[in-house]
């Protein structure tokens, strides 16, 4: 985009920002994500660092705009006034709102969003972020698409570094977050790939709402997950399965798994023999007699964790052929 001429009021200045969108969960997915791309850009164009405040349930961001503690929120667009918040104008049927009484930063915002709504960064984002996403009812219709995510290209670049078809770590991603950059889970797992912050720190990972930060950090941790189950005699064809189930249940779960069934004389290095053996792991028997390391493990999450991620990594290969 041409370099736009503003007062830079904004410039220098870290943004403190929330996303706070209502639609169905997944466009809601997909908007939070393109608004986050906005956010991304406004800041670059001005020389801004932005910093997303994360989403934590039913949080009134407009009564932190108020109170400060957040310096822009977007939202649905509305024509109903608030007392205390200036509006934007619309992009996309968002707004971004702001205290009143900064009124040079609004007119800023206002002159950038005129810009870039002309820019063809606009119409990329457009056609990377609005459009509606079923992968298996995509599948079973037969329809073919050159894209699976708007993530698509991080997704090839970090997919290649572990050696993987970039369409299985989009199956991880899919399974994980629908693409929202937003998602978190009450454990406090945060972003594409649901990675914890303990796992983030390990990796020197700063910024979890940050796509390619996110992608980095959870492929960093499957890298490492991958050369552990190299290193057994699990065949290259099985261990997508453990690894992936290492990822959802932490590897020392499955690392007791593999003990039990050796116990139990099922084949440790088959996934099908693991499932097998999981059911039993629920008691406390189990555990006394063969000194699991890690306690009892209901692991039907997981074996639905690993079904599902290989369902939709098959969905994808009908719908994006290599």
């Amino acid at each position: 985009m041409e370099a736009l001429d503003t007062s830079d009021t904004f410039s220098g200045d870290s943004i403190r920002c929330a996303i706070a969108l209502e639609d169905d969960m997944y466009s809601r997915n997909l908007e939070t994500g393109f608004s986050y791309e906005i956010l991304r850009e406004f800041a670059k164009t001005d020389n801004c660092k932005m910093t997303i405040v994360p989403e934590r349930g039913n949080a009134d961001y407009l009564d932190s705009l108020l109170l400060g503690k957040v310096d822009i929120v977007v939202l649905p667009y509305q024509d109903t006034a608030v007392s205390g918040i200036t509006f934007s104008r619309p992009i996309d049927g968002k707004v971004m709102a702001l205290k009143s009484g900064k009124l040079s930063h609004i007119r800023e915002i206002n002159l950038w969003l005129s810009h870039f709504q002309s820019s063809d960064e606009y119409t990329a984002l457009l056609s990377r972020f609005n459009r509606y996403y079923d992968p298996h009812a995509k599948a079973e219709k037969g329809l073919k698409a050159s894209t699976i995510s708007p993530y698509d290209s991080l997704i090839k670049k970090y997919a290649a570094g572990l050696g993987w078809d970039w369409r299985m770590l989009a199956a991880v991603i899919y399974q994980e977050s629908r693409f929202s950059i937003n998602s978190y889970s009450y454990r406090g797992a945060t972003g594409l790939m649901q990675v914890m912050p303990s796992t983030a720190e390990h990796y020197n990972i700063s910024d979890l709402l940050d796509p390619e930060q996110n992608i980095m950090a959870g492929t960093s941790h499957l890298a490492r997950l991958q050369k552990m189950f190299r290193n057994s005699d699990i065949s290259a064809e099985e261990q997508i399965k453990f690894v992936l189930a290492a990822y959802n249940a932490g590897e020392g779960r499955i690392e007791d798994c593999r003990t039990f069934a050796r116990a139990v004389n099922l084949d440790d290095t088959r996934w099908e023999d693991i499932v097998k053996a999981i059911p039993d792991m629920s008691k406390e028997e189990t555990v006394r007699e063969h000194g699991l390391k890690f306690g009892k493990f209901n692991g039907s999450e997981t074996v639905r964790y690993v079904d599902n991620v290989m369902s939709h990594y098959e969905a994808f290969c009908m719908i994006c052929p290599a």
